[in-house]
C-alpha cells in the first residue's frame, strides 16, 4: 500500500480492480482543511485518462509492473506475436491489447511489454519510429506556405500531418506519443 501523498508519475495502482498509471499528480495544501492529491490517472488495458483526487493519507494498493524487451514477429488478423528476445519464448496477445500502438508497430520493431505477475498488460513504444509514406497528395511547386500541412499514410496504416515537401517513399520520424510527424530520414 502506498500513501497519496507519496505518489509519483509512472506509478501502477490498482484501483477498483483495474490498473491504472500515474501520469501527473500533484499535492495541494489549501489554506484550510487536509492537503489532497490531485492525479491523473491513464488505464493500462483501454489508454481511457481519469482525473482523480485523494485524501493525501488515504492508502491505495500499488502494483510491481516488470518490463520486457520483445520484438513484433507478426499478425495472423486476431492475434500479434512477440518474441521475449532473451528466452526466445513467444507470447500472443489479442487486437484489443495493441490497438492504441497497432499505427506504429511493424514487423522486427522492439518494444516493451508490461507485465503483472505472467499477465502482459501493456505495450510501450519508443518515443520515435520511422516509417515510409505510402500514399500522400503531391506538393505544388510554389506551395511555401510557411506550416502548411497534409495528411501522409504510413505503412502501418497511420496517418499523420506531414509539411508540404514530404513525397511517397519517403522514411519519415513519427512521435509515438503525439502522432506528429519530427524529421525526414
Amino acid at each position: 500500500m502506498v500513501q497519496a501523498s507519496s505518489f509519483r508519475s509512472g506509478m501502477v495502482l490498482e484501483l477498483e480492480n483495474e490498473l491504472w498509471q500515474i501520469s501527473e499528480s500533484q499535492l495541494v495544501m489549501p489554506g484550510k482543511g487536509g492537503a489532497f492529491v490531485r492525479a491523473k490517472l491513464k488505464h493500462l488495458r483501454t489508454g481511457r485518462v481519469l482525473e482523480r483526487t485523494f485524501r493525501s493519507e488515504e492508502k491505495v494498493k500499488d502494483v510491481r509492473i516488470e518490463k520486457k524487451p520483445m520484438q513484433y514477429l507478426y499478425n495472423d488478423g486476431g492475434h500479434f506475436y512477440f518474441m521475449d528476445q532473451t528466452t526466445y519464448e513467444q507470447i500472443s496477445v489479442d487486437h484489443e491489447f495493441v490497438s492504441n500502438t497497432v499505427n506504429y508497430i511493424k514487423e522486427g520493431n522492439d518494444v516493451e511489454i508490461l507485465f503483472h505477475g505472467s499477465v502482459p498488460i501493456g505495450i510501450e513504444l519508443p518515443f520515435f519510429v520511422e516509417l515510409k509514406v505510402v500514399k500522400t497528395d503531391p506538393g505544388m511547386k510554389g506551395d511555401t506556405v510557411s506550416g502548411a500541412t497534409k495528411s501522409a499514410r504510413l505503412e502501418t496504416g497511420a496517418v499523420v500531418m506531414v509539411p508540404l515537401f514530404i513525397q511517397e517513399g519517403e522514411v519519415l520520424r513519427i512521435d509515438t506519443r503525439t502522432n506528429e510527424y519530427v524529421e525526414r530520414v
